[in-house]
């Protein structure tokens, strides 16, 4: 019997009857032996069977993806496209410079000096006693803050009371009795310090006594010198130049230091300040003295009034520098909120006060006491 009679082998190995056909390729039909990758079978109404077949599908996806070609099923990305090269830098065209801007509120500022100036003038041309009253307002008002701003700062408790009634009292004795008057006060106020303190614990007693005199001097005794100005005939000629001379030279020094200010005066102490606004100010003082020295005073003469103007500004300056000092030792921008776009009263004396008794004396020698 040929081969081609016994029939095909089955899967067990031994010859049966001849298949009728081919059978049909695919896994049933393997070698013995090679691993059956059959699907199962799911079973209507097992939840865990689609989990378990799309579990082994992940796998076989993740098998293929490590044995061969990547397969990827989002859609075809576009090229990133390639950025043009560089252009080559052009000149760069000058920046114009920025704008300077002032450091307070100047409408504010403006305002409350407009309306200070008037009743000034008003209390200065009226009535010479309602002016005395004005500048004793000041001085206890600038003490208040003087005082204020040490106590929080520093922990220095100078007595308020009596620099208060004693400062008062320094300005109209001035007026009534004149230098004579005003150094009997101040010794009277420095005397009250001294008494009024020992009232509290030793500690600190020197300290504090200390910055009591200092502010006796600061503030009323040089602020008596306005009151002396006004006992002469002219006097409220004399004091309306006073204060013409300063808030001009102050305007000049701002004005030309915001504008052309490059060189710094004393950058330690204030770091604003400009030599080209000293300049400023003493054009602008020395101007404003020419003119008024021989309209305002009885027998000024212009070049007294380029004398005086120089004085003031020199004066004012050096008054502003001292506060700024102060300040900086203080640890703040301002002695007070009193007047807005200004800060406080002190604020605004810091370059009335050590000009005072430079006038002063300038006026005794130009033109007499009065």
């Amino acid at each position: 019997m040929n081969d081609s009679s016994r029939g095909a082998p089955t899967s067990t190995g031994y010859w049966g009857p001849p298949d009728q056909g081919a059978a049909p390729a695919g896994p049933a039909y393997d070698e013995p032996g090679t691993q059956q990758t059959r699907p199962m079978p799911i079973v209507p109404g097992d939840p865990d069977a689609g989990r378990d077949a799309a579990d082994r599908e992940d796998r076989d996806r993740g098998a293929a993806r490590l044995s061969g070609p990547p397969v990827r099923d989002e859609m075809p990305q576009e090229p990133m496209p390639i950025p043009p090269p560089p252009a080559a830098p052009q000149p760069s065209e000058p920046q114009p410079p920025q704008k300077k801007r002032a450091g307070r509120d100047l409408r504010a500022a403006i305002g409350v000096g407009v309306g200070l100036g008037a009743v000034i003038v008003a209390a200065l041309f009226v009535v010479k006693s309602v002016f005395v009253g004005v500048i004793a307002v000041a001085v206890v008002v600038g003490l208040w803050e003087l005082t204020s701003r040490l106590r929080e700062r520093k922990g220095i408790r100078a007595p308020l009371v009596p620099l208060a009634v004693g400062g008062a009292a320094m300005v109209v004795a001035g007026y009534v009795r004149g230098a004579e008057g005003a150094w009997v006060a101040t010794a009277l106020t420095a005397l009250a310090v001294l008494v009024w303190r020992m009232t509290e614990p030793p500690e600190g007693y020197l300290r504090d006594v200390t910055a009591g005199l200092f502010a006796t001097f600061y503030v009323p005794f040089l602020a008596t010198f306005v009151a002396m100005m006004l006992t002469a005939e002219d006097g409220p000629q004399r004091v309306f130049t006073f204060l013409l001379l300063t808030v001009v030279s102050d305007t000049g020094a701002y004005a030309i230091g915001w504008r052309f200010g490059r060189h710094k005066l004393a950058p330690r102490i204030s770091p604003g300040k400009t030599r080209e606004g000293l300049l400023g100010a003493v054009a602008f003082g020395m101007g404003a003295g020419a003119v008024c020295m021989p309209l305002l005073i009885d027998g000024g003469t212009w070049w007294q009034g380029l004398v005086l103007g120089l004085a003031v500004a020199v004066s004012a300056t050096l008054g502003d520098l001292g506060e700024s000092m102060i300040k900086r030792d203080l640890g703040i921008k301002d002695m007070g909120s009193l007047l807005p776009g200004h800060g406080g009263i002190m604020d605004r004396l810091d370059s009335l006060l050590p000009t005072a008794p430079v006038v002063w004396l300038l006026f005794v020698v130009f033109v007499g006491a009065g």
